[in-house]
């Protein structure tokens, strides 16, 4: 194998710098399309979908669990697919082996869910062989096809509106998939986005301090940090602290 060349400190830092320039831009870049996306018409869901669920028979709307977006991947998880019962699609397991713990998302009002044609049974041995915590529904109607994945992989996102109207926002297949698992990765894909203050985001939409909503998964019913640092009580004692002598 023939490895690149060797080079002085001073050099590698300078080539690295280079490469540094490159990586802001594909990160101002990949910004820039997140706001695109939020301004992306919405798709009136006009059709009663179906599924089934751990307790039973479940719409899409059930699939938000009260929260406001809902994300919708697609899982080849059933008869036909290599490996099957005992196993999913190896590309879907990788991908869902990526998944960050569900809490972060939940906590910017955003569920996410897998869909799979295999019945509910084993879903559930499935999922509890590999360690898996993810809502998951089986498959009863036409939704694979209509929303793009009867033969492939991919997210939906989706939003409900005060009325509980349900909206499809955006849609990420094939090499799209790569990246998602991060609590990051599906915010940008939404329509309201991360709702941090430093993006560009349509007027009226919720936006808030940078961090202050980032908490430790099984804390998000106490404060954040970030909020109990801007809180009156914390403001007051850092005024005391800066009158000392």
């Amino acid at each position: 194998m023939n490895l690149t060349p060797i080079v002085s400190p001073q050099e590698w830092k300078a080539a690295l710098d280079e490469m540094l320039m490159k990586e802001k831009a594909l990160t101002r870049a990949r910004d820039a399309l997140a706001a695109e996306r939020r301004r992306m018409p919405r798709m009136a869901v006009e059709k009663d979908y179906e599924f089934e669920g751990p307790d039973g028979p479940a719409t899409l709307l059930d699939l938000f669990e009260g929260r406001r977006q809902l994300i919708v991947y697609r899982f080849f998880y059933e008869p036909g697919v290599i490996g099957w019962p005992e196993s999913g699609c190896r590309g879907c397991s990788f991908g869902a082996d990526q998944v960050a713990h569900l809490a972060h998302l939940n906590s910017r009002d955003t569920t996410l869910a897998y869909v799979s044609r295999a019945p509910q049974t084993d879903i559930e041995r499935w999922k509890a062989r590999m360690g898996w915590d993810i809502p998951w529904y089986t498959l009863t109607d036409d939704f694979d096809k209509d929303f793009g994945v009867d033969e492939w992989h991919g997210h939906n996102a989706f939003i409900r509106d005060d009325e509980d109207r349900v909206f499809r926002t955006y849609f990420i297949n094939k090499r799209g998939d790569e990246v998602m698992g991060t609590a990051w990765s599906y915010l940008d894909m939404t329509a309201l986005g991360r709702q941090d203050a430093w993006e560009d985001s349509p007027e009226s939409y919720p936006q808030g301090p940078t961090y202050v909503w980032w908490n430790l998964h099984d804390e998000y019913d106490n404060p954040t940090l970030h909020e109990a640092a801007l809180s009156a009580a914390a403001a007051s004692q850092r005024g005391r602290r800066s009158q000392l002598p």
